[in-house]
């Protein structure tokens, strides 16, 4: 099984500011979390087939639809296109 995919800490840092702030109970990782989403999208993956290691396919999935919801992939790519 090949390694991991994980966005770099300075790939993070360039889109973390955009994420909403948790409320109350701790996030899991939104380093294993996006790169799991965007592993999934990558490679044209159901949300099933998600390596464990980037947290439960279901909060990836949840994730992925509630930032959709909230602009915050649309936010990140404007802003790294401008």
């Amino acid at each position: 099984m090949s390694e991991l995919f994980l966005l770099s800490e300075a790939q993070m840092a360039r889109i973390s500011p955009h994420f909403p702030l948790a409320h109350g109970v701790p996030r899991v990782d939104d380093r294993r979390v996006v790169s799991g989403i965007i592993y999934v999208i990558r490679n044209g993956l159901q949300w099933k087939d998600a390596p464990t290691g980037n947290g439960p396919h279901k909060t990836v999935y949840n994730r992925f639809v509630r930032w959709c919801r909230l602009g915050v992939f649309s936010r990140i790519f404007q802003r790294l296109a401008a």
